[in-house]
């Protein structure tokens, strides 16, 4: 391929700076760095997924980049500047009939991306709660795709696995094949729920390349950028397959547990549980990309060893089936259940469905709005009767795509117990309750403390804790014989708890 603008460039650049300029390249772009700025110029390329061949194609996906990326990471993002003279002596901007374009960023140091923050152990979890919120928002935002499109259909779902498969290289050591029978059999078992998440909306201009390397820590926040410009098929697609991208790519980096704690914090802002029946086969369908990806890129062009996405994808298809059991929590407000179950959650690859969210949501609220400055009245009887029935529907949902679930609520009454332990009872899966206790200072205390910074989606008082206290019905015998206790006020062994969780019921 012909580098002698990229080249040319780059001279004019580190003559203009004074310091050097770095140059990097994919498989279908050349990367400028100054110091301050990127400057990315797209390679004159034809190849079956991208046509870059044309002057005007390259400015048409300069311009879409910026467009899109500018949604993700608009404090990145700058602006499209023209390259006028001549291949072996260019002009950034001014003057005179352009013969390409680039797209110019703010720089950031590689140590800021995301898989070099885990790779060295600098990435604060907090942070993957901001970005699943802020994904949540913008998926929220986005365009949706109208059913004539096609996009998000079964057979173009199912083609563009079978497409990435066929691009990947034979191996004899039969993952692959089973990685493929696995694709199959789920194209057919799943096409009445991708055709329901196609009409329900859920497909949406996404970014479509979210991995850890496309992720970066900037000003505080983390920021996906460098999505799909070049194909609308690849960024007009499910949420679900979007964020699971990320959830892949954790696993496939060994952190299960910021993988599921970022698919917790994105369900609780979304609600979106009924996206868990097609999660898992994106995640396969991810690191079968991913994969693919490993061998587009140049030589050279990775400093760092890949994950092995064959691997990450053949375990992931075997997890498919048999982990499905559901518990419930019980105890006081400030018994520590909700801190547990996020602990919990992360150990066992866990669902989590939370009382004190979906009951907002049924009004309409996020998680951390308080209902009375809204003027509403959220814990009548009949607002719990609603909320227990959400939680019901949503945990189904959850339990039904394979995943073991935690219904985290305080199911101070036993009615509302009977109601999950009688679902899990239909499902056919096991019961457990996880009982959490701390003596009456204990909760009143953090009960106290919890109200006065406002930071949890929880709105129960002191004067909520003592009319639970005085009014709540025990777990009785039969119910004792499902019971995982944890005494709150000492220090916790969620492995053991774990453990216990996988041999009860």
């Amino acid at each position: 391929m012909d580098t002698t603008l990229v080249n040319a460039l780059r001279e004019a650049l580190q003559q203009e700076c004074n310091d050097t300029v770095e140059q990097v390249e994919t498989h279908i772009s050349w990367v400028l760095l100054t110091r301050t700025h990127a400057f990315k110029l797209k390679k004159p390329v034809h190849l079956p997924f991208v046509d870059f061949s044309s002057i005007e194609a390259r400015k048409h996906f300069c311009d879409e980049e910026l467009r899109l990326n500018r949604r993700f990471a608009p404090a990145l993002y700058l602006d499209v500047v023209p390259v006028c003279g001549t291949p072996a002596s260019p002009r950034i901007g001014g003057d005179g009939v352009p013969i390409d374009h680039l797209v110019r960023m703010r720089r950031f140091p590689a140590s800021s991306l995301l898989c070099n923050l885990l790779a060295t152990g600098r990435l604060d979890p907090v942070q993957l709660d901001g970005l699943a919120q802020r994904l949540h928002a913008l998926h929220a935002d986005a365009a949706r795709a109208t059913l004539a499109s096609g996009f998000g259909s079964p057979e173009r779902i199912a083609d563009a696995a079978m497409q990435v498969l066929a691009a990947l290289p034979a191996r004899d050591d039969g993952r692959l094949a089973t990685v493929e029978a696995w694709i199959g059999e789920q194209a057919r078992a799943l096409r009445s729920a991708w055709i329901a998440r196609q009409q329900s909306g859920a497909v949406r201009e996404c970014h479509g390349d979210l991995h850890a390397a496309n992720i970066v820590l900037f000003d505080g926040l983390l920021l996906p950028f460098d999505c799909i410009e070049f194909d609308p098929a690849l960024r007009w697609i499910d949420v679900v397959s979007d964020v699971a991208f990320l959830t892949m790519d954790l696993q496939a980096r060994g952190r299960d547990d910021l993988a599921f704690r970022f698919r917790d914090a994105w369900l609780q802002h979304s609600g979106d549980y009924a996206g868990l029946q097609v999660w898992r086969f994106y995640e396969v369908y991810r690191a079968l990309v991913r994969a693919m990806a490993a061998g587009l890129a140049p030589r050279g062009a990775q400093a760092q060893p890949r994950p092995d996405y064959l691997a990450c994808a053949w375990q992931l298809a075997r997890q498919t089936r048999g982990r499905a059991r559901l518990m419930i929590t019980h105890g006081f407000s400030g018994a520590g259940k909700s801190s547990i179950a996020s602990q919990l959650l992360c150990a066992a690859g866990a669902v989590r469905v939370r009382s004190d969210v979906e009951r907002k949501r049924l009004y309409g609220l996020d998680p951390l709005a308080r209902s009375t400055e809204h003027g509403l009245d959220i814990y009548g009887e009949q607002a719990t009767d609603r909320t227990f029935d959400r939680l019901r529907v949503c945990a189904r949902e959850a339990l039904l795509a394979g995943y073991p679930v935690i219904v985290d609520a305080a199911f101070l009454r036993r009615a509302q117990r009977l109601r999950l332990r009688a679902l899990a009872t239909e499902l056919r899966v096991p019961f457990a309750i996880l009982d959490c206790r701390a003596d009456p200072d204990t909760l009143r205390r953090r009960v106290a403390a919890r109200e006065a910074a406002g930071l949890d989606a929880s709105e129960a008082g002191v004067a909520v804790l003592e009319r639970q206290l005085a009014h709540h019905e025990p777990l009785l015998a039969d119910e004792r014989a499902c019971v995982i206790d944890v005494d709150t006020q000492a220090p916790v062994d969620i492995p053991l708890i774990e453990a216990a969780w996988r041999t009860t019921g």
